[in-house]
């Protein structure tokens, strides 16, 4: 599928944002382990999320939709899965794969987890290597790294595991496999990644305690189902905010974004590049903080983005990549290279296909040089099924000279569904 991208003069108007797609993921899992009904508003409707509620059905969740937005779980309990006749399929989800090991860890069955080609290949030894120094066995590709996965799970142990890297996803399966391990099980990180799933395991009732960059889990909780209103997802607002911010006299108001201290890294960058931003209309929606973002166009100026900023913003960058061309000056972004093991190696992709626009772009070892500030020339993209490569192209293709076409196109809905007629709706040609 392709998508064909005409140059536009600015963005303006109001929009919703769909729900975000690492919320919606823990809605799903958290409402079945828990005792009781869990109901979720605005629930993202993209293929990942959909993989999740397909994967928990197969292991005998009754969940109905989801239907607009509209979800409603009906718990189980942590002893109430049921073996799966078939090998779970998670399609393009990374989150759903990694998460899901955590739960499926502390299970009594066995369980085969596989993918897309995309998630084949990405790996996973981050999570299986902690998963089972607590108890849980393991059969995959290249020694445990690659899908498909085989989990046997059992009796648990707890452990203190210092992780690595800063990744939510690891901190995320370690603690979701510690609901199943008797005493208290830590994760400690060089810098904290994003707490989506603190916040919601606290929410449901769960005993757990932030100290720093460590968070400890007590095991065995009783989880409660509740109502949860998924914010916006600020990865997806993103694209839009870098198009508006990009293009001089765009005014756009993004409605019930998520704005987590540990995600709203792209709003910091986009003020440093000069952009006029305005947050307003505050709230909490179940422990998350969602407001309403104005972002005005104007002339950006280069940034640099790195060190501790990175884990608030990793699924931002080829975006950002795509301000750092339209800006004035060098943009640098280092201490990235986890862009390397996304859907695409991200860091590679991004070079790729802005050097097609006319854009001088470097490569690094963990991020990338972009001299920006030149005007764009209008190109043939290619995605690499990458929904986020797929759409910064399209941001980049709406200040380009020309018509720019996007192949592969048909990767956008896995986090932001209605991606094409939300920046028809703002366009101002």
């Amino acid at each position: 599928m392709k998508l064909t991208i005409n140059p536009v003069k600015k963005l303006r108007g109001v929009l919703s944002i769909p729900g975000d797609k690492s919320i919606s993921h823990r809605a799903v899992m958290l409402g079945a382990l828990a005792r009781g009904i869990t109901e979720v508003d605005n629930f993202l409707m993209g293929e990942d999320c959909l993989a999740t509620v397909a994967c928990f059905k197969a292991m005998g969740v009754q969940i109905e939709g989801p239907v607009a937005g509209k979800l409603t779980v009906h718990g189980v309990g942590l002893r109430g899965l049921q073996e799966p006749e078939n090998v779970l399929d998670a399609g393009n989800s990374g989150t759903t794969t990694r998460l899901l090991m955590g739960i499926l860890a502390g299970q009594v069955f066995c369980s085969v987890i596989t993918g897309d080609a995309s998630l084949r290949g990405r790996p996973m030894a981050r999570v299986t290597g902690p998963l089972a120094e607590m108890g849980a066995v393991f059969l995959g590709r290249d020694q445990n790294n690659r899908l498909p996965m085989a989990v046997r799970g059992g009796d648990l142990k707890p452990i203190s595991f210092q992780s690595p890297v800063a990744s939510a996803q690891v901190k995320s399966a370690v603690l979701l496999a510690g609901l199943y391990a008797p005493g208290e099980t830590s994760v400690t990180e060089p810098t904290p990644s994003r707490d989506h799933t603190e916040r919601m395991l606290k929410a449901f009732g769960a005993d757990l305690r932030v100290a720093e960059n460590t968070v400890t889990l007590k095991g065995f909780p009783a989880l409660r189902g509740l109502q949860i209103t998924v914010p916006g997802d600020i990865s997806s607002a993103a694209f839009l905010m870098v198009a508006a911010a990009a293009l001089p006299g765009s005014e756009v108001t993004l409605q019930g974004v998520g704005i987590n201290p540990t995600r709203d890294g792209v709003l910091e960058v986009l003020r440093k590049m000069g952009a006029g931003l305005e947050i307003f209309n505050e709230r909490l929606q179940g422990g998350e903080p969602m407001a309403d973002v104005k972002i005005s166009g104007g002339k950006l100026q280069c940034t640099e983005i790195a060190g501790s900023l990175i884990p608030r913003l990793i699924d931002e960058i080829p975006v950002l990549a795509v301000a750092a061309a339209f800006a004035e000056g060098t943009t640098v972004i280092r201490d990235a290279a986890e862009l390397k093991v996304k859907e695409s190696n991200r860091i590679a992709t991004v070079a790729r296909e802005l050097q097609k626009f006319g854009v001088d772009i470097e490569e690094l070892p963990d991020g990338l040089v972009i001299r920006g500030g030149r005007p764009l020339t209008a190109a043939t993209c290619q995605s690499y099924g990458d929904h986020r490569i797929a759409m910064a192209m399209a941001v980049a293709g709406l200040g380009a000279d020309g018509q720019t076409v996007i192949e592969g196109a048909e990767c956008i809905p896995v986090s932001f569904p209605g991606f094409s007629d939300a920046l028809k709706k703002l366009s101002v040609e």
